[in-house]
C-alpha cells in the first residue's frame, strides 16, 4: 500500500518518487513527470503484484477438429479428443473439464476405466497416457512412449488392469494399468495368422474379449483377417480370412456371433460354431440393379450390435451408402428388426457410440441413446422413442454456428438483464427435442459463492449477434439477433452487395453495449452501423436510414509530380467529408465513366415492419461510395445513452450523429479535427509513380496494408474462423475474383505451419479488420519507424480514428466546470477533446441542435491509441453517463408521463474533498499515460513495450480497486497501477499469438478475460490472485463414489455349460513371474506431473502453502521415522558385536599365544 503525492511548488522541479516500480522494457515504470498539478492528489492505492495470479478457468464450445469419443456408462460421463491433444470431459451441465496433452499430438482413442475415476488417452505420437479423474483439474499420472510400433487401436475390459494395444505391424501388446508397465506377453502377427498365409494381415483396427470366456481375444486386422486368441494356450481358436478390409467388429453379448462392416458397404454376421464362411451378408443400402449386380456402396466405418430384453436387437452404422447419389449427407444408419431409419447429419460423422444400461459385455445390453460426434457438433439420439428424436444439448456447442467474428465480454451487469433476455429468447427456442433428460449426467456441481451477473456477446459472419449467460463459470445462450433483418436480401450474383463481399456482407465486426440504458449499436463488414434499443412489445416500425459520405475526395491529395511544394492535404475544410441524410440513390447511380457515386453497399428496408420484442433496430448509418470508391470500414464506435449521440471513425475522418433527432451533426476528416492545433510538420511526399487514387493510401497506426481498393471491403475474419472443409479449392475460386484476399489454409491443419505472430499483422485493437499481407508488403511496412515523435510523417499513412469515448470532462485548460466532451484517439499517438454543448431539458433535447465546439486539447504518445478511461481525484473508476432504460414500446400512462432519467458521474461532484479535476487514463499501443485535467499535466507515464505493441487494454476493477489490463501482440498480459502505472503482474502467457486471439481477445471486471482460442472454443481466463484460490469450489467434481452395478446371476446351467469364463486370472498370464518382463527399448514408461492431488488442487495462495506444509511435514515425519528405525538397527547391531566380543575375549583369555 503505497501513497502518491503531487504538490504544487510553482516550479518545474521532478518529483520525488520517481524510482517506485521496477523498469520495464527500458523504461522506468511509473515516472511521474515534471508538471505541476493544482491541486494535491492523494491515492491510496490498494493493489499489490499479491492480488494477481494468470490461469485458465474455463472453456466453452465445441472442441475444435475432434478425434476420439469415449463414454463411462457407470459415471456417466463423456470425453472427447481433438487432433491440437485436447481432452473435453462432460457430466451434467456445469461439469465441463479441459484437459490439455503436454505434446500436442492428436488423441487417437480414449478408454474409460469404467467407475475407477480414471481415462486412458492414445495419442499419434505413439504415447499412452493415464489421466486421473478423481481431482477437479486432472492430471497425467503416467505415460507410456512406444519407441518402435505404432499405436491403432486399444481395449480396456471392464474391471480389468491389463489394457490390450494394438499396433501397425498387427502386434498386440499388453498393459499394465497400475504400474503403466509393459507385459512379456506379446501376440506377434506371425503367430495369430497361419504360417501358410504370405501377405500381412495389416494393422490391429480391432480388440475385444468375448463376452462368453475373458481369456478369448478377438483380435481384427485391417485386410480382413479376424483371429480369436485364446490367451490360456496361447494360440489361435480360428482365423478367419475374407475379401473386404474389415473397419469395426461388434459381438452380440452371449459370445456366439459377432458382426463386421466392410469397405464395400456390407455387414457379415459369423458364428463360431462355423467360421469358414459369413451365415449373413447384407447391404442395408446397395440395391440390385438391373443387370443383376449390387450397387457400389461406401464403406461402412463403424457398426453396433446392441441387444434388448423385449424387442429386436439394435444394428448401428455410420456410412454404407451407394455412390452413385452425389451430394448425400452424411448418416447414421437404426436398423431396429425390420425398419430402418436413416438419420441425415449436417457434418461428417467422427465416432459414435450407444449408450447402455449395464457395463458388463456379456449381459443384454439395452441401449437407450446414441451419442454422435460430428466434425462441428454433437448429437445425442433417444433410441427409446420410435420417431428417434434427439435430446435437447445443455452444453454451448453452436457457438461456431456462424463464424465468431468479434466477442466482448461484460461481468457485474445489471441483475435484471439476464432473465429479460432469456425470456426473449425462450421464446424462439426449437421444439421437437426429446421429452427425457440429457443422459450425460455425471458429476456434481453447484452454484458457487463466488458468482455475479456476466455477459458475453459475440458477434458472426453472418450477421448474427448472440447473448449468453455467462455467470459461474457456465455458457448459456440467452439470446440471437440477426442484424440482417434491416436491410433488403442482396440477390445473388447482382447488386452491390455481391460485387463487394460475396459471402458475408453482414458480417459483425464490432459491438457497443450499454447494458444500464440497454442500447446497443453493431459494425458490419459493409461499413454500415446498426442502433438498436430494447422493447418487451413487439411494434410496427420503420427504421431510419442516414447515409455519410466520409472519404476523403481524390483532390485532397496533391500529387508531388504535379506540385512538389504543395502540402498533401488541401486546406481544412476545402474538401471534407460530406453528410448525405437519407437520399437513398437508386442502385444504378453511376457516373459516366461506370464508377459508383454515392450509394451504400446495402439496402435499407424502407416499408413498415413488425419487429418481436427485444432488440429492435431504430437507425441504420452507412457510409458511402464515392467516385468508385468503396467506403473504408470502420474502425471506432462509441454510443452514449444520456447524450444521445453516436460518434464514429475510420482511417479518412469522424462523424457524430445524434439518434434522438436522427442528423449528423459532425462529418470531418482527421485532418480538419486539428484547425490550427495540429501537431505534425505535414510535409511533401517523395515522388511514387503511377499513383492511381487514394487507395494506395495505408493506414500507419493500424497497419491495413492493401494494394487494391476492393481489398479493403474485405475483411480476414474468415481466417479467424476457418471451418471449411476444402479450404484449397474455396481460395482457387478466390483467386479467380479480382475483388478477393486470398486466404491461407488453417494455419492447425499443417503441423510444419506455426501460427504467425501478430506482431506481423501490426494491427491495433480497435481495428475491425486484419488484412493479411503478402511477404513483400510486410517487409517493406515494417522496416519504417512506427514512433509517432517524428517532426515529419510519411504520407502513405493515413490517419485513422482508432478509439472514441464519451464522458464529462474538461475539453480546455481554463474550462471550470466539466462539460460533455468526445475523447477522440487516433492511430498517429494524438488525443484531441472535442468539447459539445447539449441541451438538458428533454423537450428541448429533441428540439434544439447539439453544438459541437472547435477541438480544445491536444495530448501525445507514442503508438495508436487504445483506450480512454476517467479516475476522479482519488482514484475511483468514472463511469460514463447513461439513461436509465425506459421500454420505448411501453402503453402511455397519463398519470405518469415518461420522462428520460438521466445518471451522471460528473468529476465535480464524485469528490468533495478534492474539488474540481479528474484523472484522465490513455493507453497506446506502446505507452500509458494519465493525465491530470483539466490542467492536461501528465503525472505519470509508462512506457509498457519497445520490441512488442499493446493489442487490448482495458481499465478494469479487481479485488474492490481498478488497474490497467494490457495484452500484447507477443503473448503477454500485463497489469498496472493506477494512477501509478506501477506493473503488477507481467506474463508470457502465449508464446505465439494468432489473428484470432488478437481480435477477440477482451479483459472484463473481476480479474477476467477471455478469447476464442480455435475456430470453435472460447477460452476464458483469470488474472486475479482471488478468483485462482477459489477455482476449485466453482468446478465440477467429475467422480462421484457410485457403487459398481452387480453382474446378474448367471443361472446354474448357463454358467456350467458357459465356459469357465470366471476362472480367468489376467494377472497370472500377464504379470512378470509368468510372463517376464518386456524389451526395454519397445516402450518407455515416463512417470506423471499430477499425482498428488493435494498439490494440484492448490498450487498458490494459503490453501497451497498450508498443502505443502502438511506435505513437508509428513516427509520430515517419515525421514525422522526411518532415522529413528536406523538408529535402533545399528544399536541392536553393535550389542549383537559387543556381546559376540566379549565371548570371543572369554574364550581366548586363558589360552597362551602358541595355542591360536
Amino acid at each position: 500500500m503505497k501513497k502518491f503525492r503531487k504538490v504544487l511548488d510553482g516550479l518545474t522541479t521532478s518529483s520525488p518518487g520517481g524510482t517506485m516500480g521496477s523498469p520495464s522494457c527500458g523504461s522506468a515504470a511509473g515516472t511521474p513527470t515534471a508538471a505541476p498539478t493544482p491541486r494535491e492528489i492523494d491515492v491510496q492505492e490498494t493493489l499489490v503484484s499479491e492480488n494477481f495470479q494468470l490461469c485458465k478457468t474455463v472453456r466453452h464450445g465445441f472442441p475444435y477438429q475432434p478425434t476420439a469419443l469415449a463414454f463411462d456408462p457407470v459415471q456417466k460421463i463423456l470425453a472427447i479428443g481433438s487432433r491440437s491433444g485436447g481432452v473435453r470431459i462432460l457430466g451434467r451441465p456445469g461439469v465441463d473439464c479441459f484437459c490439455q496433452h503436454e505434446s500436442g499430438a492428436a488423441v487417437l482413442q480414449l478408454q474409460f476405466l469404467i467407475n475407477e475415476g480414471a481415462l486412458v488417452t492414445a495419442c499419434a505420437d505413439d504415447t499412452l497416457h493415464l489421466w486421473n479423474l478423481r481431482q477437479r483439474r486432472p492430471a497425467v499420472l503416467h505415460s507410456l512412449k512406444f519407441n518402435r510400433e505404432r499405436i491403432t487401436f486399444c481395449h480396456l475390459p471392464f474391471q480389468s488392469k491389463w489394457l490390450y494395444v494394438g499396433t501397425e505391424r498387427g502386434n498386440t501388446h499388453i498393459v499394465n494399468i497400475e504400474s503403466f508397465i509393459l507385459s512379456g506377453y506379446v501376440i506377434m502377427w506371425n503367430k495369430a495368422i497361419e504360417l501358410s498365409t504370405k501377405t500381412h494381415p495389416g494393422p490391429v483396427v480391432h480388440l475385444s474379449d468375448s463376452p462368453k470366456d475373458e481369456g478369448k481375444l478377438l483380435i481384427g486386422f485391417e485386410s480382413g483377417t479376424v483371429v480369436q486368441w485364446d490367451l490360456r494356450v496361447k494360440k489361435a481358436d480360428f482365423r478367419i480370412y475374407y475379401d473386404e478390409a474389415i473397419h469395426s467388429v461388434g459381438w452380440h453379448h452371449e459370445g456366439k456371433q459377432f458382426m463386421c462392416s466392410h469397405s464395400d458397404g456390407s455387414l457379415t454376421m459369423w458364428n463360431l460354431r462355423n467360421t469358414t464362411k459369413p451365415f449373413q451378408v447384407t447391404f442395408p443400402h446397395g440395391k440390385i440393379q438391373k443387370d443383376g449386380r449390387k450397387e457400389s456402396c461406401k464403406p461402412i466405418l463403424k457398426v453396433e450390435y446392441k441387444t434388448c430384453r423385449n424387442s429386436e436387437p439394435f444394428i448401428i452404422f455410420s456410412g454404407g451408402l451407394s455412390y452413385d447419389k452425389a451430394g448425400r449427407r452424411p448418416t447414421l444408419t437404426i436398423m431396429h428388426g425390420k425398419a430402418i431409419t436413416v438419420l441425415e447429419m449436417d457434418y461428417p460423422i467422427v465416432e459414435f457410440m450407444a449408450l447402455c444400461e449395464t457395463p458388463y459385455n456379456n449381459e443384454v445390453q439395452e441401449p437407450y441413446a446414441v451419442v454422435v460426434l460430428l466434425e462441428k457438433d454433437l448429437i445425442v439420439v433417444d433410441l427409446t422413442q420410435s420417431n428417434f428424436p434427439v435430446f435437447e444439448n445443455p452444453y454451448p456447442m453452436d457457438i461456431h454456428e456462424s463464424p465468431v467474428t468479434c466477442t466482448a465480454y461484460f461481468a457485474e451487469c445489471p441483475p435484471d438483464i439476464i432473465p429479460i433476455l432469456y425470456s426473449i429468447g425462450a421464446k424462439h427456442k426449437k421444439t421437437g427435442y426429446s421429452q427425457k433428460e440429457w443422459p450425460i449426467a455425471g458429476g456434481t456441481w453447484t452454484l458457487g459463492s463466488h458468482t455475479y451477473p456476466e455477459i458475453i456477446i459475440t458477434g458472426h459472419a453472418d450477421g448474427s449477434i448472440k447473448f449468453w449467460d455467462a455467470s459461474a463459470i457456465t455458457l448459456q445462450m440467452l439470446y440471437k439477433l440477426k442484424t440482417s433483418k434491416a436491410f433488403e436480401k442482396p440477390k445473388q450474383g447482382e447488386g452491390r452487395a455481391a460485387e463487394l463481399v460475396e459471402e458475408d456482407p453482414f458480417a459483425v465486426q464490432m459491438v457497443s453495449w450499454c447494458p444500464q440504458s440497454r442500447i446497443f449499436c453493431v459494425v458490419g463488414i459493409s461499413a454500415h452501423i446498426i442502433l438498436y434499443r430494447f422493447s418487451k412489445y413487439d411494434a410496427n416500425t420503420q427504421i431510419v436510414s442516414l447515409e455519410v459520405r466520409l472519404q476523403c475526395e481524390s483532390e485532397d491529395v496533391i500529387s508531388p509530380s504535379e506540385n512538389e511544394n504543395n502540402p498533401c492535404f488541401t486546406e481544412s475544410g476545402s474538401h471534407s467529408p460530406q453528410p448525405h441524410q437519407q437520399h437513398p440513390p437508386s442502385p444504378g447511380s453511376r457516373t459516366p465513366e461506370g464508377n459508383k457515386d454515392s450509394i451504400p453497399c446495402l439496402k435499407v428496408k424502407d416499408r413498415m415492419v413488425r419487429v418481436p420484442p427485444g432488440y429492435q433496430a431504430e437507425l441504420v448509418i452507412q457510409l458511402l461510395w464515392v467516385d468508385g470508391e468503396p467506403p473504408q470500414q470502420i474502425t471506432s464506435l462509441d454510443v452514449n445513452s444520456a447524450y444521445g449521440l453516436l460518434a464514429f471513425g475510420n482511417c479518412n475522418g469522424l462523424a457524430v450523429v445524434d439518434y434522438m433527432q436522427k442528423t449528423i451533426l459532425l462529418c470531418v476528416s482527421t485532418l480538419d479535427l486539428y484547425g490550427a492545433a495540429d501537431p505534425y510538420q505535414r510535409l511533401t511526399r517523395s515522388p511514387r509513380r503511377n499513383r492511381q487514387s487514394t487507395s494506395e493510401f495505408c493506414m500507419r497506426g493500424l497497419s491495413n496494408f492493401y494494394s487494391d481498393s476492393k481489398k479493403r471491403i474485405r475483411t480476414s475474419y474468415q481466417s479467424l474462423t476457418e471451418l471449411s472443409d476444402n479450404q484449397q479449392s474455396i481460395d482457387m475460386e478466390r483467386s479467380k475474383s479480382p475483388t478477393s484476399v486470398h486466404y491461407p489454409t488453417s494455419l492447425h491443419n499443417d503441423p510444419r505451419v506455426l501460427p504467425e505472430p501478430v506482431a506481423s499483422l501490426r494491427a491495433s485493437h480497435c481495428s475491425p479488420v486484419f488484412y493479411l499481407l503478402d511477404n513483400e508488403s510486410r517487409e517493406n511496412s515494417f522496416s519504417r519507424s512506427r514512433s509517432s515523435s517524428v517532426s515529419s510523417i510519411d504520407r502513405d499513412t493515413k490517419e485513422a480514428i482508432t478509439t472514441l469515448q464519451f464522458g464529462e470532462s474538461y475539453g480546455r485548460k481554463n474550462d471550470a466546470v466539466p462539460t460533455p466532451c468526445l475523447w477522440v484517439g487516433t492511430s498517429l499517438g494524438v488525443v484531441l477533446l472535442i468539447p459539445m454543448s447539449i441541451p438538458t431539458d428533454q423537450e428541448e433535447r429533441m428540439e434544439e441542435p447539439v453544438t459541437i465546439g472547435p477541438s480544445g486539447a491536444v495530448l501525445m504518445l507514442k503508438g495508436s491509441i487504445l483506450r480512454f478511461s476517467f479516475l476522479d481525484c482519488m482514484g475511483a473508476l468514472l463511469q460514463s453517463p447513461y439513461e436509465v432504460w425506459r421500454d420505448p414500446n411501453a402503453p402511455e400512462d397519463p398519470d405518469r408521463p415518461r420522462k428520460r432519467k438521466l445518471v451522471h458521474f460528473s468529476p465535480s461532484s464524485s469528490q468533495d474533498t478534492c474539488g474540481d479535476g479528474h484523472l484522465a487514463v490513455v493507453c497506446s499501443e506502446r505507452q500509458a499515460k494519465v493525465f491530470l485535467m483539466p490542467s492536461q499535466s501528465c503525472l505519470f507515464v509508462h512506457n509498457i513495450t519497445e520490441s512488442s505493441f499493446v493489442l487490448r487494454a482495458d481499465v478494469v476493477s479487481v479485488s474492490n480497486s481498478v488497474c490497467l489490463a494490457c495484452f500484447c501482440a507477443n503473448g503477454h498480459v500485463m497489469t498496472l497501477s493506477l494512477p501509478s502505472l506501477r506493473p503488477l503482474m507481467d506474463i508470457n502467457y502465449l508464446p505465439l499469438t494468432d489473428m484470432r486471439i488478437a481480435r477477440t481477445f477482451c479483459f472484463t471486471n473481476g480479474g477476467q478475460a477471455l478469447y476464442l482460442s480455435s475456430p470453435t472454443e472460447i477460452q476464458r481466463i483469470t488474472y486475479s490472485q482471488e478468483m485462482c484460490d477459489n477455482l476449485q469450489e466453482m468446478l465440477g467434481e467429475l467422480f462421484t463414489p457410485i457403487e459398481t452395478p452387480e453382474a446378474q446371476n448367471r443361472g446354474f446351467l448357463k454358467g456350467f455349460f458357459g465356459g469357465n469364463a470366471n476362472t480367468f486370472d489376467r494377472e497370472e498370464l500377464f504379470g512378470e513371474a509368468a510372463a517376464g518382463k518386456a524389451s526395454r527399448s519397445l516402450a518407455q514408461h515416463i512417470p506423471g506431473q499430477g499425482g498428488m492431488e493435494g498439490m494440484k488442487v492448490a498450487a498458490s495462495g494459503v490453501v497451497g502453502d498450508l498443502a505443502r506444509a502438511r506435505i513437508a511435514l509428513d516427509e520430515r515425519g517419515q525421514r525422522l521415522g526411518e532415522l529413528e528405525e536406523r538408529t535402533a538397527l545399528m544399536m541392536t547391531s553393535a550389542e549383537t558385536f559387543s556381546k559376540h566380543a566379549h565371548e570371543l575375549m572369554l574364550k581366548c583369555k586363558d589360552k597362551k599365544w602358541y595355542q591360536f
